[in-house]
């Protein structure tokens, strides 16, 4: 992890995205500036907060002019490591993965499914998506010889998540987004994101009326 990660606190870098994923719609729609205002309108993200989440990565945008779409597109995704394609190896062919797999606005912000593994017979050798499904086993020597992928996203049952958490770090993946609900233990220069769907539905049970 590097020394600029370090200090910028995540819920920062959520935001981040967020104002990413935002100005991609305004710049489909040939929008060419916005005030810190208009973003607050756009993400519900204060104004102030706005220009302080900008403000780690150095000067934004022109004094009564507000900011470029265009350039601050550019820039937020060269923060993000998303100016390229990023490639993502998927390990789990079932429901889940080949929904994630699908899932269309992933090219949009240069996220590329660029191989699927998995331990069922039945569909190693097939396509998700007409993306390969390979043996989990052959995760190492895929991912060496024409991949390089250093993201990876996990969508297998609990029982499985450790084994494949430790297959896709020994095969050079510093990056995992863990869809099994479970707690992953990793090398500390490997960043894990949880995305449990059940604890999330549970939290927003609490809050319906009674």
């Amino acid at each position: 992890m590097n020394q600029q990660t370090q200090k910028v606190p995540v819920p920062t870098l959520e935001r981040m995205a967020r104002y990413l994923a935002c100005l991609l719609d305004l710049d489909a729609k040939s929008v060419e500036t916005i005030s810190s205002a208009d973003m607050e309108r756009y993400t519900d993200v204060n104004a102030a907060q706005f220009r302080k989440d900008l403000s780690y990565f150095g000067e934004f945008g022109r004094p009564g002019i507000g900011y470029s779409v265009p350039e601050l597109t550019r820039r937020i995704s060269k923060i993000l490591k998303v100016d390229r394609e990023q490639p993502v190896l998927l390990v789990g062919a079932g429901n889940l993965g080949s929904a994630l797999a699908g899932y269309p606005s992933l090219s949009r912000e240069h996220f590329r499914i660029a191989a699927v593994f998995d331990n069922n017979p039945a569909k190693i050798g097939h396509k998700l998506w007409d993306v390969d499904i390979y043996d989990i086993s052959k995760i190492a020597e895929v991912n060496a010889r024409s991949i390089d992928a250093r993201l990876a996203i996990i969508a297998v049952p609990s029982a499985a998540a450790q084994q494949v958490a430790d297959a896709v770090v020994k095969c050079g993946v510093t990056a995992i987004l863990n869809f099994a609900p479970v707690t992953l233990r990793v090398p500390r220069e490997v960043t894990v994101r949880n995305v449990d769907f059940v604890q999330e539905l549970a939290v927003l049970s609490f809050h319906l009326a009674p």
